[in-house]
């Protein structure tokens, strides 16, 4: 793995990527190499106009780049429902799946649309939610792949079921890190459940380190009139730890495209502290290996959702029987 780079993405030609949350940052990057390498590329996000723009920004930089923009608020289960319908309607596969979008540290508890604390709804069970909406048509995909973008502050995250929606106790960081966690997390109950069931998926997880993207300015302000504290803070520490946005979509380009990426696994920069590098083997802390967490954290995810993994193998194998 040791300096892949983009120009070592197979080509693409043929498969489908729905990435969420790529009209800046990480997402972009990540979608524009997946277009120049071929794929279609369907650009799931919130803002209609900041879609427009990067349409013409990928389509700028790859003549002939096949993209296209579906409006989605993870913040949303409403949204979320639409998005995956006309998406189900509209496609006659998912070969990749990345669960890119996120918002971080917000100073102050919002709540999404149904009521859920805003990082954990939007980071975590909106995509869940997604996912599971999804499923069969990724379950038809050629070789699928379903990328989640999770972060270095899994390691210091807790899954609080009794207080999951930080309804007693808000802290911007730790529900941060609690719904970098939990993707993490579902990301490899996922990619159990598939080697369990004998789904033709593999899933697996990235994080891109420490790249300067508006995640760092976004969730910060929210409720503020200027820059955080911890945003004047990142940018003194920006020229010594941290990596661009194309170099931070590097772990989640070689896990979405790669031979060699494997499922159940995470990676990230192989620098220090994995703030910067090269893609390689990230490191899951002991704490989100507990299986028993996984699968609680799961049934939980259901219930929020109203979801469930009920009739989606037979979906796809009833489609895959269709002429």
């Amino acid at each position: 793995m040791a300096d892949w780079m983009t120009k070592d993405i197979p080509d693409q030609t043929g498969r489908i990527a729905v990435i969420t949350g790529a009209t800046s940052g990480i997402g972009y990057e990540t979608a524009k190499a997946l277009a120049g390498a071929g794929a279609r590329v369907i650009i799931a996000s919130r803002n209609v106009e900041k879609g427009k723009q990067t349409l013409s920004d990928i389509r700028a930089a790859h003549a002939g780049a096949e993209v296209s923009f579906e409006p989605l608020d993870l913040a949303s289960l409403t949204s979320v429902a639409n998005c995956a319908t006309r998406l189900s309607a509209s496609l006659p596969r998912i070969d990749l799946l990345i669960n890119n979008a996120g918002v971080m540290a917000i100073p102050t508890r919002h709540v999404t649309e149904d009521g859920f604390e805003m990082q954990l709804g939007a980071n975590y069970i909106g995509h869940f939610a997604l996912n599971l909406r999804l499923l069969p048509k990724v379950l038809s995909g050629n070789a699928p792949r379903i990328v989640t973008v999770s972060s270095l502050a899994h390691r210091s995250g807790k899954i609080n079921f009794d207080d999951l929606q930080c309804e007693q106790r808000y802290g911007y960081w730790s529900a941060y890190a609690q719904s970098k966690l939990a993707t993490l997390m579902f990301s490899l109950e996922l990619d159990r459940m598939a080697r369990a069931q004998g789904w033709n998926l593999r899933s697996n997880a990235a994080h891109p380190g420490y790249a300067v993207t508006g995640l760092q300015s976004t969730g910060p302000r929210m409720g503020r009139t200027g820059p955080s504290r911890q945003e004047r803070f990142s940018k003194l520490l920006e020229p010594l730890l941290s990596q661009s946005a194309a170099a931070g979509a590097l772990p989640t380009l070689f896990a979405a495209t790669s031979p060699d990426a494997k499922g159940g696994v995470m990676y990230g920069p192989d620098g220090f502290y994995e703030l910067k590098g090269s893609p390689a083997l990230a490191e899951i802390v002991p704490a989100a290996q507990d299986k028993a967490v996984w699968r609680r954290l799961w049934q939980v995810s259901e219930y929020l959702t109203g979801l469930s993994l009920d009739g989606v193998a037979e979906a796809s194998a009833e489609r895959k029987r269709q002429p």
